[in-house]
């Protein structure tokens, strides 16, 4: 994500880094990639609700996921990082809400 967002997009990565336990995974997943189960119990909470968190946080591009078979044959969905920068100011704002969309503005 190294460049310059748009409103729209903007506002997507600002929803996903707006809830702790999001924000828990990215410091989860900043030291190494992780499978779902290992994640779930390293947080404390469901697959079901880290699938909710996750999902929100690969649509803002934050992070990817993949499925990869173990050696006994069950597969796991795993989750990296993606290299991202977020950088705000008053004039990124001012730039990023010209082309925010019709349907955001309400």
């Amino acid at each position: 994500m190294k460049k310059q967002m748009n409103g729209d997009s903007l506002l997507k990565v600002l929803d996903a880094l707006s809830n702790p336990y999001r924000l828990k995974i990215i410091a989860v997943l900043h030291k190494d990639r992780q499978y779902v189960s290992q994640m779930a119990r390293e947080l404390g909470i469901s697959r079901p609700l880290l699938y909710l968190h996750l999902k929100k946080l690969e649509e803002a591009g934050l992070i990817q996921g993949e499925h990869e078979i173990s050696n006994d044959g069950k597969a796991m969905k795993y989750f990296e990082l993606l290299p991202f920068s977020v950088p705000l100011d008053a004039g990124i704002i001012a730039e990023a809400s010209e082309s925010i969309s019709d349907k955001k503005k309400e």
